[in-house]
């Protein structure tokens, strides 16, 4: 008796209740499955599978560090100097 020539027949019959069972329900089995998964998401974010494991579990509290900076450097001065020239009447600058 060979396992790999007999195996498509012993699948068969819970492969066929499987096709029954989804076609008379499929629309329950849906919103179930759907629900359920909702169900263990807020489980699994609540914090659930967390306190399911045991042993050497840290927690880990996440924070913001604010490092300052390097000091910032002094503007060097600005040095304006106005040089008045006076007019003649003859168009010419003198000092």
């Amino acid at each position: 008796m060979n396992l790999n020539l007999e195996l498509p027949k012993l699948l068969h019959r819970p492969f066929n209740a499987l096709d029954i069972l989804i076609e008379d329900y499929e629309v329950y089995l849906h919103l179930v499955f759907v629900w359920l998964a909702l169900a263990v998401i807020a489980w699994i974010l609540s914090g659930g599978l967390r306190r399911r494991m045991k042993g050497n579990s840290t927690t880990v509290i996440p924070c913001i560090f604010v490092m300052p900076g390097p000091p910032m450097p002094s503007p060097s001065p600005i040095i304006d100097i106005e040089v008045e020239q006076a007019w003649s009447d003859d168009d010419e600058t003198t000092e």
